[in-house]
């Protein structure tokens, strides 16, 4: 067999095979006394049908068959004799495929990119430091009072913060408009759930009004039929209802896993919960910065095999976020809403991966333990958290993976100047999210317990 590879970019290879005739056809050959000996065919026994009409008949698909199968054992062989290293699969064509004619063959494939780091010396990183305060944690109980608050009828107009309940038809001029009409819907005023000013008209208005509410969508709805265009409403109010927070009482308490009455008890475990999250927001905004240097550091070519693999990862994540179900078929969703952040994702793994092996960094059984430790104390029975994790090996690689990705972002923010930056708690919540996480598998993997205080 011959094989010459031919490197048409820098990430783009074209292998050309050219295997002898004699092998192929013997193959062919071998292949049809096989099939002979099980055919059955009308006016012959099992066995016994002549060659000739075996060869008629079958010839060309057992060709097919032999053939796709010595191509590919072949480009196995050659991936490996000349040291390629392949980002998906080929592309492999047959040029010359005839009895008595070597058989020819082209793969066209992408192979990983060989990455020179270079460094991110000079950077600077703004790492905030917060410290979560008593205010805080009083405004986050507030915050849990109202997400668990009851709705309770009252005879008086409506105000900001209210709960209506409302029948609503829209229209555009003297036309309703799809989608655009509900009954017995429940609408909290000051939501922003509504388009803008929809909520500001309805302040004031008491049970049995009817109203006529006119709006203008703004010029980047989603709707394109609706963006930047005038519209009326018909809303009629069927109910007011008060928000009626909860006390801070032994039932509500215990609603986070917290037992007894002790407020100060709960206020300690709600700010515990807040430190480990403003800590993992302090380390979610270093990274973003630490990667995105890295990035523009190194310039690198990235596979289009990857980039899919990847758009479609963020496909099925987008579907199971938006509720679509597991039957959904998400190659209806269009490739270019996901491709340029699956491009971003695959250029800092293949930049990440680099900067592991070049330093030789690893991560122990009892690093990866102690880390599933750590996730597992928000949780109402840490312990079982522990055992389930442990005994799964997908889980462990996850959080091995999130382990080795701190230690490369850790040994490149060596590389940079840190400048630290006061921040309060809701300030370094809103910087940890002003960009993507790169990498979520450890916080996905965490998912399905909604017992945390």
């Amino acid at each position: 067999m011959q094989v010459s590879v031919e490197a048409t970019s820098q990430i783009e290879r074209r292998v050309t095979f050219q295997v002898p005739a004699a092998e192929v056809d013997e193959a062919v050959e071998a292949r049809l006394k096989d099939t002979a000996k099980n055919v059955r065919l009308n006016g012959f026994r099992k066995g016994h049908v002549p060659m000739s009409v075996v060869r008629q008949r079958y010839g060309s698909g057992l060709r097919d068959e032999v053939v796709g199968e010595v191509m590919r054992e072949r480009y196995v062989k050659a991936i490996t004799d000349e040291n390629l290293n392949p980002a998906g699969y080929p592309s492999i064509e047959a040029q010359v495929n005839e009895a008595g004619k070597d058989l020819e063959f082209v793969a066209s494939l992408e192979v990983y990119p060989e990455i020179e780091l270079a460094s991110i010396e000079g950077t600077e990183v703004e790492r905030p430091v917060v410290e979560v305060t008593e205010a805080d944690v009083d405004e986050m109980i507030e915050t849990l009072r109202k997400q668990n608050a009851s709705w309770e009828e009252v005879e008086r107009a409506a105000e900001d913060g209210d709960q209506l309940t409302i029948d609503f038809q829209g229209f555009l001029g003297d036309e309703p408009f799809e989608g655009g009409s509900a009954e017995g819907h429940d609408l909290v005023l000051g939501s922003g759930s509504f388009i803008p000013g929809f909520e500001d008209h309805l302040v004031g208005a008491q049970a049995g009004d009817e109203k006529e509410v006119t709006v203008t969508f703004p010029e980047d709805y989603q709707a394109e039929h609706l963006a930047g265009k005038e519209a009326t409403f018909k809303v009629k109010v069927h109910k007011v209802s008060a928000q009626q927070l909860p006390e801070v009482d032994a039932e509500f308490i215990q609603r986070f896993g917290v037992e007894g009455d002790d407020v100060e008890a709960f206020r300690a475990e709600v700010k515990k919960n807040m430190t480990r999250e403003a800590r993992q927001a302090v380390d979610n905004r270093v990274k973003q910065q630490v990667l995105e240097a890295l990035k523009k550091a190194n310039e690198v070519p990235v596979p289009q095999s990857l980039i899919q693999q990847e758009t479609d990862a963020l496909k099925r994540q987008a579907a199971q976020q938006f509720g679509l179900g597991e039957d959904f078929d998400v190659s209806q969703l269009p490739n270019e809403l996901f491709a340029e952040q699956a491009k971003g994702r695959v250029q800092v793994g293949l930049l990440l991966a680099e900067v592991i092996k070049a330093n030789e960094l690893d991560a122990t059984d009892d690093e990866i333990k102690a880390r599933v430790e750590e996730l597992a104390e928000q949780y109402q029975e840490p312990q079982q958290v522990v055992d389930y994790y442990m005994s799964n090996d997908q889980l462990k690689t996850q959080v091995k993976s999130a382990l080795l990705e701190e230690k490369a972002v850790e040994h490149l923010l060596e590389q940079a100047t840190v400048k630290d930056v006061e921040m309060s708690y809701q300030e370094a919540l809103a910087a940890a999210q002003q960009q993507p996480e790169q990498d979520g598998e450890e916080d996905d993997a965490a998912e399905g317990d909604d017992d945390k205080a």
